[in-house]
């Protein structure tokens, strides 16, 4: 496919071409999808917004989680729908290229999902060290988060340069200690519950602060809860390493937004039952003042930083999984140099790839650390889900313009065989792109949301103008050595 206007972005089918060297090696099957599902949504999200949700909008806490579910599983049948018809690594940076193949468009796109995984990694290993240093009670100070953080950083590299399979076995691990803690917070809950010591009345009580409308607030607060939904969309950039993708994603993608809904509406009415919302909107650890509140002889000071260390561990680690194959399946669509497709022969992993965002993710580390307030990182998750929005609208609209457009062939099937594929109900695309588009509005994000967004974005800008130069010589180049004219001049 050419991009319009200049042809600067070129790039080839999303079929993997001869010449291409090694490609991904196919190991996740059924399981190890779905694991990768849970692990990825559950996370930092419900370890730390469970409080700030509830100061939004009340004990009703449950009610944002479940309106972010509906949009995110919409938006989810879009993602199907574009991932059993290309099921190739890049997810919605490949799907805005299919759809709309502008060169700067399939750019910002692409910059603003890595972004979202580094900004996630990266204050996922900052949260990291933090609890590190108070289980062990090391009183290293920044320098030591930092530390601690980088480190964490490159040690996820190498797990991810060994190998996918690796990968992902780790991401099994971390996803069951991570569900453990949660399950230990349910059962303390409702354990509480059972001794009587719970106000049930709390939990269906609208509250707002400032004067602030329930609707208002609890369109704020469904774009908190949206962060904690987040995650499914990590998937489809798994798709070339997934064993016949067009058949299990559907069933899987699914099944793990409802596996984890269930758990979040869980865990929020144990915490809003058990703490009164002030004092839980109040604590930077809630899910620890749940069962201080619910069982004050569980020893749970001893571990809950560890148990905080595994989940967002977990967060990290898939999310640069997500960050080298995005930039890996978009180099082989030319929308970044080719440079960063190149795969290790043996491990076949994405080498290039996962060294360019792990430089990306330190650097970031260092700043967050270093150089910004605690406000600030706060509002990185936010941020997060800010980006994230904008990305699923375009996603939405992207599956509604490659409706008629065939699918891209995958190895395996005969030539001219034609493949059935997902779609995505009615007009539930347009419903999710209207529905992403309003939490993306000021009525629902804060003010410094937009500056880091826009901070970052600049920069992608930026890095879109050297890539645009990058492309343009070397289709320069590949013209100087292949026109006859040049040759016999």
């Amino acid at each position: 496919m050419s991009a319009p206007g200049g042809g600067e972005g070129t790039a080839t089918s999303g079929a993997p071409r001869p010449g291409d060297g090694p490609q991904l090696k196919r190991v996740m099957g059924t399981k190890l999808l779905l694991l990768f599902i849970i692990g990825d949504i559950l996370g930092t999200g419900v370890y730390a917004l469970t409080g700030r949700i509830a100061g939004e909008i009340g004990g009703a806490a449950w009610a944002p989680i479940l309106i972010a579910f509906a949009v995110a599983t919409i938006t989810a049948l879009s993602y199907l729908e574009l991932v059993t018809k290309y099921p190739q690594a890049a997810g919605a940076a490949l799907y805005t290229h299919k759809a709309f193949g502008i060169h700067f468009v399939t750019f910002l796109v692409t910059f603003a999902v890595l972004c979202s995984g580094i900004t996630s990694a990266s204050t996922a290993a900052k949260f990291l060290a933090e609890n590190f240093l108070v289980g062990f009670d090391l009183g290293w100070g920044q320098f030591g988060v930092t530390a601690i953080a980088v480190g964490f950083m490159l040690l996820l590299a190498l797990v991810n340069l060994r190998g996918v399979g690796e990968s992902i076995k780790f991401n099994v691990f971390l996803t069951v200690v991570e569900l453990t803690g949660l399950l230990i917070v349910i059962g303390i809950g409702f354990w509480a519950m059972g001794q009587g010591n719970v106000d049930f009345s709390r939990v269906v009580v609208f509250e707002t602060e400032g004067g602030k409308s329930i609707f208002l607030a609890l369109t704020a607060a469904t774009s908190l809860a949206f962060f904690s939904m987040v995650g499914f969309e990590d998937s489809v950039n798994m798709a070339e390493e997934t064993r016949d993708p067009a058949r299990i994603f559907p069933k899987v993608m699914l099944t793990g937004l409802g596996i984890t809904v269930f758990i979040y509406l869980l865990v929020s009415i144990a915490a809003v039952a058990v703490v009164p919302v002030g004092t839980l909107s109040e604590s930077q650890t809630p899910l620890l003042e749940v069962v201080q509140t619910g069982a004050p002889d569980f020893p749970i000071d001893v571990f809950y930083p560890f148990l905080s260390i595994f989940a967002v561990a977990n967060t990290a680690l898939i999310n640069m999984l997500m960050a080298s194959r995005l930039l890996y399946g978009m180099s082989r669509q030319e929308v970044l140099p080719r440079l960063l497709a190149l795969v290790l022969p043996g491990r076949r992993t994405p080498w290039a790839s996962i060294v360019f965002t792990t430089i990306l993710a330190i650097g970031l580390i260092i700043l967050v650390t270093n150089a910004m307030g605690p406000e600030t990182v706060s509002a990185l998750g936010g941020t997060t889900a800010l980006l994230l929005l904008c990305v699923f609208t375009v996603v939405n609209i992207a599956c509604l313009v490659l409706r008629k457009s065939p699918p891209d062939p995958v190895e395996g099937e005969s030539p001219g065989q034609t493949r059935r594929t997902f779609r995505s109900p009615g007009i539930m695309p347009w419903v999710g792109a209207l529905s992403c588009a309003f939490l993306i509005g000021p009525w629902a994000q804060d003010p410094i949301e937009y500056q880091i967004a826009g901070v970052l974005l600049a920069i992608g800008v930026v890095l879109w103008f050297f890539t645009w130069l990058w492309n343009r010589a070397v289709k320069a180049k590949r013209t100087r050595f292949t026109d006859p004219e040049e040759l016999h001049g």
